[in-house]
């Protein structure tokens, strides 16, 4: 059976952020599926620097707005949410999946997260701190997903480029 990890970022802001996101989804083969509004333009060039080389590796989908997404996409969402009820390592995640995530200021609407109460997941942190950068929570989200799947299509081992482990 084919597995596909789809990566949705929904109006994201700080450039970086994205160059690194869209580098994780480069190394484990997962779909990006970017929302504008952006704040920032895909040639920006700390986006591209963030992403290095990967770009022409990469699986990338643009999208006018949410509902432009929705409508062009049918699956099953997970939306990651300081918000959210559910441990994303609770979750039991379904093949063609989607992780969808908010902005970094504001994250995704109340309203879409509480029309979709069971999907809403978080990753755990202290209560006293605001969030982790959206980065971050995207790798984690990203290689749990994969970890539940058996890291379809990813190499497990290295090579040392000095030395043999033998």
């Amino acid at each position: 059976m084919i597995q596909k990890l789809n990566i949705v970022l929904v109006e994201p802001q700080i450039p970086q952020n994205t160059g690194n996101i869209s580098r994780t989804c480069a190394v484990t083969g997962a779909a990006l599926h970017l929302v504008k509004p952006y704040g920032f333009t895909i040639t920006d060039k700390q986006l591209k620097r963030a992403g290095l080389d990967y770009w022409d590796k990469l699986e990338i989908y643009e999208y006018e707005s949410l509902d432009d997404f929705f409508e062009k996409n049918k699956g099953e969402y997970y939306f990651f949410t300081t918000k959210g009820e559910n441990t994303y390592s609770d979750i039991k995640y379904t093949n063609d999946c989607f992780l969808v995530f908010g902005r970094e200021d504001k994250g995704l609407p109340e309203r879409l997260l509480f029309e979709n109460r069971k999907n809403c997941v978080r990753v755990p942190m202290r209560n006293n701190l605001r969030s982790l950068n959206l980065s971050n929570t995207v790798a984690i989200a990203t290689y749990e997903v994969l970890r539940q799947w058996g890291f379809p299509d990813l190499s497990r081992e290295g090579k040392l480029t000095q030395y043999n482990w033998e």
